[in-house]
């Protein structure tokens, strides 16, 4: 893909792609026509991107239809095109293209430019490199696009919590989940495949592999199981895992069908009346409780080194804004007299700290827990930073 030349392309064409990929720049004469006006009328024509994108947003944000969209979103372009090239990249299988992909998000510029915030410190590129992505991946699950990896990787970067979770959704009766989870237990063991442990096309275990499962599950399951059953042999071994997989993944990405529907042609009744009901709490219940206590600390302590690292890197004048602000628990009038400014202003200045401080923890959570950004995310961030700050500056904090 060439690189646009200057400051009028780069405002003002447009990619053009194809099945197999990029063809080449589309130039729009109305939008390149407004750019070289708006440049010839600054007595000194600035030439610096960052100039150019606050020329344009601020006026987007006065009017946001007709050719100033327009600017913007050629800009973005590029920015679109590698969110889409690395998200169906990373697909098992899809039946999308690359230009598919692009198409399908290059349309949401309205609500990046709705999202972005320039007084936070971060640049339209990286915030909508960031959206881009979420949204499209968020695309793709609603069109069933989820097989981002095989069967026998999903089931090594599972959880055991999470497998509980959906074989419980899954309606699967509380001596079946134990034979799963020590199935998947000993498959998590057993099985340590040569490639590197990023790759999402994970190949199946080997016949020997699944000897070796097999062997050791029968082993287990005098002394892990509640009943233990019958023995086990490969091939019903697999078949669990499979069924596993298959339960997480209607569990994490469900079809949205009415609890009011009917069970079945044959069967009276409806959905809601086959819902996991509660069940008295078993071993393995306390087992996945504090394997979830464990992990919610450990995820805890991450977020806070990244605040505390986020802090330090701001400006004098924002820390000591959180410190009368959290710590000495003042007023925002209070702060206003202190600092000799309007009260609004210190709303302001409170607000831009706490969304660069929110942004740094989204775009960890984006990059380092694999989440899906979306407007119910980013407002359970936005609780969980409010409620870490206030202990952060809490006078008893250790």
């Amino acid at each position: 893909m060439r690189v646009r030349q200057n400051i009028i392309e780069l405002f003002s064409t447009f990619l053009e792609l194809d099945a197999s990929g990029v063809i080449g720049w589309a130039t729009d004469a109305k939008l390149r026509r407004r750019m070289i006006n708006a440049v010839s009328e600054l007595s000194q024509p600035e030439q610096s991107e960052d100039f150019w994108v606050h020329y344009w947003y601020k006026l987007w944000e006065k009017a946001p239809e007709g050719l100033v969209r327009g600017h913007l979103s050629a800009y973005l372009q590029e920015v679109c095109y590698w969110a889409a090239r690395k998200t169906i990249t990373s697909l098992f299988s899809s039946q999308y293209t690359l230009s598919d992909c692009f198409q399908m998000v290059i349309v949401r510029v309205d609500k990046i430019l709705k999202g972005y915030k320039p007084g936070i410190g971060f640049s339209l590129k990286n915030y909508s490199s960031v959206i881009f992505s979420s949204e499209l991946k968020e695309i793709l699950r609603q069109q069933n696009e989820i097989d981002i990896c095989t069967n026998w990787r999903l089931l090594k970067k599972l959880t055991q919590k999470r497998l509980v979770e959906s074989l419980q959704n899954a309606g699967q009766n509380p001596d079946t989940i134990e034979r799963y989870v020590l199935a998947w237990k000993c498959y998590q063991e057993l099985y340590a495949p040569q490639q590197a442990s990023g790759t999402r096309r994970l190949q199946k275990p080997s016949e020997a592999t699944w000897q070796s499962i097999a062997q050791l599950y029968n082993q287990l399951r005098m002394t892990q199981l509640t009943t233990p059953g019958a023995e086990s042999n490969p091939e019903m071994i697999e078949k669990w895992l499979n069924n596993c997989a298959s339960s997480v993944r209607t569990y994490l990405y469900p079809d949205m069908t009415s609890l009011n529907a009917p069970k079945g042609e044959d069967e009276g009744g409806e959905l809601q009346d086959i819902l996991p009901q509660l069940t008295q709490e078993s071993y393995i219940s306390e087992i996945i409780a504090n394997e979830e206590q464990r992990d919610r600390q450990s995820q805890q302590a991450q977020i806070g080194d990244v605040l505390v690292k986020a802090i330090t890197e701001l400006d004098s004048e924002a820390q000591k804004l959180l410190q009368y602000y959290y710590a000495q628990q003042l007023k925002q009038q209070q702060i206003a007299s202190l600092l000799g400014v309007k009260q609004y202003t210190v709303s302001r200045r409170l607000a831009k700290v706490q969304d660069t401080l929110l942004f740094k923890v989204a775009t960890w959570s984006q990059e380092a827990m694999h989440i899906s950004l979306n407007s119910s995310v980013l407002n359970y961030i936005s609780t969980v930073l409010e409620e870490w700050l206030q202990a952060y500056y809490s006078p008893n904090s250790p």
